[in-house]
């Protein structure tokens, strides 16, 4: 079923708010995504993380912070069962406007160039935030809002094609 876009902070893992996860002991896993990765991984032919990780930029973490961090990640959603392909971050400021940086679409051009059997209109993007949801329409794809922010839903209704609580829910909607 084509390839599906994840955003990390928020989706995946805890958000800090006004803060940056820069440590693997900072990164905490919101319930359910073990599973739902597990659930996703035989629905979808790809999975990638997309992530904007600005903290790089502003020199609080360096790029191995980040290996080690998104390697507890691969090591938690394999146990579980699930599989990611790869995982994209941009590390630049956002005042940089970087071409890799959320909503612009680098980072799905990338993905579709080191994979060039994923179809971005046959693919979905599962954010929460209204970053997410330009970068996954600017990409020609689904767009899929989780957490909180489901007013953006009523204010942007061009954004955003399908709402859920969590990954979770969208996991178990999608295996129906």
């Amino acid at each position: 079923m084509g390839a599906l876009f994840l955003d990390r902070d928020g989706v995946i893992n805890r958000r800090i708010v006004d803060g940056y996860v820069t440590r693997p002991e900072d990164f905490v896993l919101i319930d359910g995504v073990p599973e739902a990765f597990a659930i996703l991984a035989k629905c979808f032919d790809h999975i990638f993380v997309v992530t904007n990780q600005q903290g790089i930029g502003k020199g609080l973490m360096t790029e191995a912070d980040l290996k080690a961090i998104h390697q507890c990640l691969f090591d938690r959603v394999e146990e579980a069962g699930g599989r990611i392909d790869r995982i994209y971050h941009c590390p630049n400021l956002k005042s940089d406007h970087s071409f890799m940086r959320k909503p612009s679409i680098g980072m799905a051009i990338r993905a579709r160039k080191d994979f060039p059997c994923v179809v971005l209109r046959h693919s979905v993007m599962v954010g929460d935030t209204e970053s997410d949801m330009l970068f996954g329409r600017r990409a020609g794809m689904q767009t899929v809002l989780v957490g909180d922010e489901t007013d953006l839903a009523r204010r942007k209704p061009h954004l955003v094609d399908r709402c859920y609580p969590d990954l979770i829910s969208f996991a178990k909607a999608i295996k129906k």
